[in-house]
């Protein structure tokens, strides 16, 4: 990043805990909790906090109920992303679900249109990114009107 590179990807996977869920999330949670927290405090006294995204990201949740024995089984109704810098809204919460985390109550968060505020923070106009297939032209952020910017998740 200090390099300038545009875009960094990493990945930890194992976090499919359908068995032996505690010792999973500590395991994993030893692993990536100090060097994500890093991360951020290396990016924030370099002064490049502000203008790095940092995205922490699943493709679903857990379900809030115990799957078997020790296990969750996937959610994707209801999970948690959470951004840091690069034009993101510090300290703030978006969306809320029931008590036991299966229903979302408020503030639902389309992928389309969390999609088209990260392009939004990235600089780049949702609406005319396009990709031509078969004569037509297909947005990330799908068709229509979908891919709404939330102007709430941005500083």
């Amino acid at each position: 990043v200090q390099r300038g590179v545009r875009y960094v990807n990493l990945f930890h996977g194992g976090w499919d805990a359908h068995g032996g869920l505690e010792a999973n999330v500590k395991n994993n949670s030893k692993v990536v909790d100090q060097p994500v927290a890093a991360l951020i405090k290396d990016l924030k006294q370099r002064d490049m906090l502000d203008s790095t995204l940092v995205v922490w990201g699943t493709e679903f949740g857990r379900t809030p109920l115990a799957q078997g024995k020790d296990g969750r089984d996937h959610h994707p109704a209801a999970y948690t992303i959470w951004m840091a810098g690069g034009g993101s809204r510090a300290g703030m919460t978006y969306g809320k679900t029931d008590e036991l985390g299966w229903s979302i109550e408020e503030n639902p968060l389309h992928i389309n249109d969390f999609q088209a505020t990260l392009l939004h923070l990235f600089g780049i106009d949702d609406k005319r990114l396009v990709h031509r297939f078969k004569g037509l032209d297909f947005r990330l952020t799908g068709v229509g009107d979908s891919g709404r910017v939330v102007k709430e998740l941005i500083a």
